[in-house]
């Protein structure tokens, strides 16, 4: 009987742990897809080889109705910078948020609002929990096609663990990089 406890107790404390995690995104969440014309190479450059999986990963959610069918789902509004750019509105899938790192299912997708409603892809999000990560990789922090995920440590913004993340602007050219948190390219303005 002991053992069936501290099973539940452990299965609670994840799902505590991934809701904190979802519930926070809804703090930090960017916007709505629609038009989403190759405007992501803005550069003479080709892009990274995780810029160019993602794209091929998403392509099929280009329409937020896609996405909303696969169960992604938004997260409050949209989330500008604090001082210069913005993300856009998170939709996140919490099946998602299970540990795991695949460049083909990020946690998050990213839309940019425009006219009518209508919302436009611009970019994803990869969210690890970094106790299940650690746990489970020999203390060894994540890596995704040799992007180093970014460390966000508790407390923080938005009240939850600790954890890692990394934004792929596949969809947006970014100014600063296409692994940066803030886009300049994207607004909330509509």
């Amino acid at each position: 009987m002991t053992n069936r406890i501290a099973t539940l107790i452990h299965k609670s404390a994840i799902l505590t742990a991934r809701l904190a995690l979802l519930s926070s995104l809804v703090t930090a969440a960017p916007l709505f897809a629609g038009d989403n014309a190759s405007d992501h190479s803005g550069h003479d450059h080709a892009p990274a080889k995780l810029v160019q999986e993602v794209r091929e990963a998403t392509r099929q959610y280009l329409d937020v109705n896609a996405a909303t069918a696969a169960g992604y789902g938004p997260f409050l509004g949209c989330v500008t910078g604090p001082d210069h750019g913005a993300m856009g509105v998170h939709y996140v899938n919490g099946a998602l948020l299970d540990g795991e790192l695949d460049a083909s299912h990020p946690q998050a997708l990213i839309y940019e609002p425009l006219e009518g409603g209508r919302m436009r892809l611009v970019g994803v999000e990869f969210i690890i929990d970094q106790a299940t990560w650690l746990a489970n990789h020999s203390n060894t922090p994540p890596t995704l096609e040799g992007q180093v995920l970014q460390f966000v440590d508790a407390p923080n913004r938005f009240n939850i663990p600790a954890f890692f993340e990394l934004h792929v602007w596949a969809w947006r050219d970014n100014p600063q990089g296409a692994f940066v948190d803030w886009n300049n390219h994207v607004t909330c303005e509509q």
